[in-house]
């Protein structure tokens, strides 16, 4: 099947705020203050001038983000299963060719991830593109990672990620294998250090605070 390929008026933009967090005592972190706006609006914000459309996935709270004014949407799934659950229902929901998935505690995600995701989808005729970002190892040796809940999908993957998921799947990585995945370096002199830096904890809410 070919692929239209994705651009800014085919690509609905998915915040992922649906997490129990966990490592913050349960707190909702889509609505933890950075710099004093809520985590998931500052990724809705950032998100919006690159897609057609931004929405929002949430678990609890939904009064709270809906006042935002972007739709939001709870898991279709029960028990949070985690990010592939939110981002079947983001699939489910997608009225575009493509959807752009960001968790929503990357305050500093690049605001050309739209573009040069596309730009690999294109490259590699794929369903999917995914973030790779480097890291230094225990060795001290730069490497670059994927960052799979920064992904580009086709909403054609809507059946796959269902059959992955009552099938008792769980990591991103594992379904995303079972498709043509494009890969993304961000590695440009533009790209800053914290751009894909995440806030799973308290301290690490702070710090990237600075």
């Amino acid at each position: 099947m070919a692929l239209i390929h994705p651009h800014t008026d085919n690509i609905t933009g998915w915040v992922l705020a649906g997490g129990q967090g966990l490592r913050m005592d349960g707190a909702d972190k889509g609505l933890q203050l950075f710099h004093g706006q809520a985590l998931a609006l500052r990724a809705a914000q950032r998100l919006a001038p690159q897609v057609h459309s931004v929405r929002i996935n949430a678990n609890r709270h939904l009064a709270d983000y809906a006042r935002w004014g972007y739709e939001v949407h709870t898991d279709s799934r029960q028990g949070f299963e985690g990010p592939l659950a939110g981002m079947l229902t983001g699939l489910q929901h997608c009225t575009t060719e493509w959807m752009l998935c960001v968790p929503c505690d990357s305050p500093f995600f690049p605001l050309d991830l739209a573009e040069r995701l596309s730009m690999a989808v294109g490259t590699e005729h794929s369903e999917i593109a995914t973030a790779w970002v480097p890291e230094v190892s225990a060795e001290g040796e730069t490497i670059c990672r994927p960052q799979p809940v920064f992904c580009l999908l086709h909403r054609s993957l809507q059946a796959s990620l269902f059959d992955f998921l009552q099938q008792g799947g769980r990591k991103i990585d594992a379904w995303t294998a079972q498709h043509t995945n494009a890969r993304m370096d961000f590695t440009m002199p533009h790209d800053t250090r914290h751009a894909f830096a995440n806030a799973n904890t308290w301290k690490e809410l702070r710090d990237l605070e600075g």
